[in-house]
């Protein structure tokens, strides 16, 4: 039997020896550690941030992914736009559509939907590919299992974008960090789901919406420091004390030392000649201060919604409920490309090589295809009206496409399925019209009718030529439409329809009385 050489999207050829073990687990010591110690949002500063950008710009990823993890765990407000965003499209139900209707295709779109679409590791691999969404790119290695004569896909390992590097030639290759190689270890092929969005155009180091929105993020923690040291100052009464013009040494230090336990304690005892005076600091000429504060970091967090999720009516307060519904359209459209270009990752490095690995290429190229589709509400009312509407007219729609657009698998044989509605058994109560009986069973009622009709329609030419042929020969002489309207009046001279309504009259008496003798009325 000739065995057939596997080879992935860029022609590589497949080592299935490797597939089975892990690549990029992580490692006690070396380059691939699971603890980083390093700490990059924490003090920084705008020199810094520049620096780390710019190592980013050039290759040098580590901070800046170190500063894209931290920045979700410090700041609430980015990451809760980001959430949202990535649950916006992980929470979506995959379909799967087969390639054609042949059986062979209906089966791999069959096989996919099972052990792929409908997995529950299946929404956290979407998941962590979502990652990429911050940082620029996002890694899962698949760890597959080998079952007899079948790869199934058994978890799908979230690695540490840190693992990894891009080459130096074209920025676009991700590649395994190796201190034995400088440029790092190409992927194995059918090993890794690699994820990078494109929310922009140009390389994907540049690509994350963490190097967006970092800018905004230094300065909020800028604002927030200063916010609190301005509440530290202004946030409590100033407590002044007074003594008179005849107050001694002794009396000013008594003085002073009941001021100062008075923040702590509460209570103190001063002379009768002295006083201390509670001055609120807000309500004075620098209460200002909280005010920019506040309007800044609110002003910094609507830029960050802008930049994550496209608008800011609905991650910010402050918003009619028309603005809310147009801004959600602007989310929906994000929420499209999102989905789009995940499905495509998973397309490429997941179902690819799940059918090649289990069926072998298909001899036409073509692969199922799974889907991430963004339903409105009415989609499946549009879509079965549409079909209930069209499909009697003559339209051709091979089954499996629209169950694969409803997300419904292909029965198995033998299974219950749904059909039409069967017309309900008829009951033989006397009484009930003895005709129906004969309709619906296809009894003698039926030959009837139709010997009926026959003789009605006998001589309907010679009966029916009396009144149309002298409108014929009056539009064959007349030379315009106004003539004809004009000679339409004389034609009645001419017509002698008698015997066509003696014929409607008899086929109505005839009609009505088989009724009536059927009914028994």
């Amino acid at each position: 039997m000739k065995t057939v050489t596997l080879v992935d999207h860029l022609g590589r050829p497949i080592e299935r020896q490797t597939l089975l073990s892990e690549v990029a687990a992580p490692q006690l010591t070396g380059v691939r550690r699971a603890w980083d110690p390093e700490a990059i949002a924490q003090g920084l500063t705008p020199h810094r941030l520049a620096r780390i950008l710019r190592a980013a710009a050039e290759g040098d990823l580590r901070a800046y992914l170190t500063l894209a993890e931290e920045m979700e765990e410090r700041d609430p407000h980015y990451q809760s736009v980001l959430g949202t965003r990535k649950r916006a499209c992980s929470g979506l139900e995959p379909t799967v559509a087969a390639a054609t209707d042949d059986k062979r295709d209906v089966e791999l779109a069959d096989a996919v939907r099972e052990h792929i679409a409908e997995s529950t590791e299946f929404p956290d691999l979407c998941t962590d590919l979502l990652d990429g969404l911050g940082k620029g790119y996002a890694a899962c290695e698949i760890i597959w299992n080998r079952q007899a004569t079948r790869w199934l896909p058994a978890a799908y390992e979230w690695r540490d974008p840190k693992f990894f590097r891009f080459d130096q030639v074209t920025g676009r290759e991700l590649r395994l960090e190796d201190m034995g190689a400088v440029d790092g270890l190409p992927l194995p092929p059918f090993k890794f789901l690699v994820h990078m969005p494109k929310l922009k155009s140009g390389l994907p180091a540049r690509g994350g919406l963490a190097r967006l929105v970092a800018a905004a993020h230094m300065c909020k923690s800028y604002t927030l420091t200063d916010w609190l040291a301005f509440a530290e100052v202004f946030g409590m009464p100033l407590r002044l004390g007074r003594y008179g013009p005849n107050a001694s040494a002794d009396d000013i230090r008594t003085l002073v030392s009941a001021v100062a336990n008075l923040g702590t304690d509460a209570a103190a005892v001063i002379p009768d000649t002295m006083r201390i005076e509670m001055v609120d600091g807000g309500k004075g000429g620098s209460s200002g201060g909280q005010i920019l504060f506040q309007n800044l970091a609110e002003w910094l967090d609507r830029q960050v919604s802008k930049a994550v999720l496209g608008q800011t009516m609905t991650s910010d307060d402050g918003s009619s409920l028309g603005q809310a519904k147009v801004h959600n359209e602007v989310r929906k459209d994000i929420l499209t490309a999102d989905a789009r270009q995940l499905a495509a990752t998973i397309n490429r490095d997941l179902v690819r090589p799940f059918v090649d690995l289990n069926y072998g290429p298909p001899p036409s190229g073509k692969y199922p295809r799974l889907v991430l589709p963004v339903r409105e509400a009415e989609d499946v009312k549009a879509l079965t009206e549409a079909l209930a509407k069209l499909v009697p007219l003559g339209l051709r729609v091979e089954a499996s496409v629209v169950r694969d657009r409803l997300g419904f698998p292909d029965p198995a044989d033998g299974a219950e399925v749904l059909g039409a509605a069967q017309t309900p058994a008829q009951d033989n109560d006397e009484g009930r019209a003895a005709n129906r009986e004969g309709y619906t069973t296809g009894g003698d009622m039926g030959a009837e009718l139709e010997e009926f009709a026959g003789e009605a329609l006998a001589d309907w030419e010679p009966q029916a030529s009396v009144v149309v042929d002298p409108v014929q020969e009056l539009a064959d002489r007349c030379e315009s439409y106004e003539d004809f309207l004009a000679g339409l009046p004389g034609l009645l001279e001419k017509m002698d329809p008698s015997a066509l309504v003696r014929a409607l009259a008899l086929a109505t008496f005839k009609a009505r009385a088989v009724g009536d003798a059927g009914s028994g009325s």
